[in-house]
């Protein structure tokens, strides 16, 4: 193993080692129960240990912030997520119960959704804006470039890259 890659992990470990546990303290005052505060200071360092190496963290001058910072991230995904499965479980109370879904395929496009959701975040706002408006409202490419205040050939950018997301989402 190199040297450079046992630095990389000396540094990943130390930030575990000094911050989890007031990470993980700060989350359950957020959130309120452990056991999803555990989830997410998880999920964050993951997130740290899976960027590590793209800039030099051996220069982090505030190493908590940075834990914050990332942390924050996850907590918006994570509400993100629950107010997504809320909006599902509430258009599955008003289904009448012979239509209602198996729990197999309740969970199945509940995670489905959560897929399109993250691909939709992962648009830029005009591009995300442009591939709703031709969607799930029907909208011309000039009628979207009129709301937008853009040519249609930047329409069609907006949607060409949407639908690479979407390419990729399915692969």
């Amino acid at each position: 193993m190199s040297t450079i890659r046992r630095d990389e992990e000396r540094g990943v470990h130390a930030l575990y080692r000094d911050h989890h546990g007031w990470l993980q303290s700060w989350l359950r005052k957020k959130l309120g129960n452990s056991s999803d505060a555990a989830d997410l200071a998880h999920d964050t360092f993951l997130r740290i240990l899976s960027a590590w190496g793209s800039h030099d963290e051996r220069e982090l001058r505030e190493p908590r912030a940075y834990v914050t910072t990332v942390a924050g991230r996850v907590l918006i995904n994570h509400y993100r997520r629950l107010s997504l499965e809320r909006a599902y479980l509430a258009a599955l109370a008003a289904m009448p119960q012979a239509l209602s879904p198996s729990a197999e395929d309740r969970a199945i496009v509940l995670e489905t959704l959560h897929e399109i959701d993250a691909m939709l975040e992962r648009m830029s706002p005009s591009t995300r804006t442009a591939f709703l408006l031709a969607r799930l409202n029907g909208l011309s490419h000039a009628e979207i470039a009129e709301r937008l205040l853009v040519s249609v050939r930047t329409v069609k950018r907006y949607l060409v890259a949407a639908y690479e997301e979407c390419i990729l989402l399915t692969l």
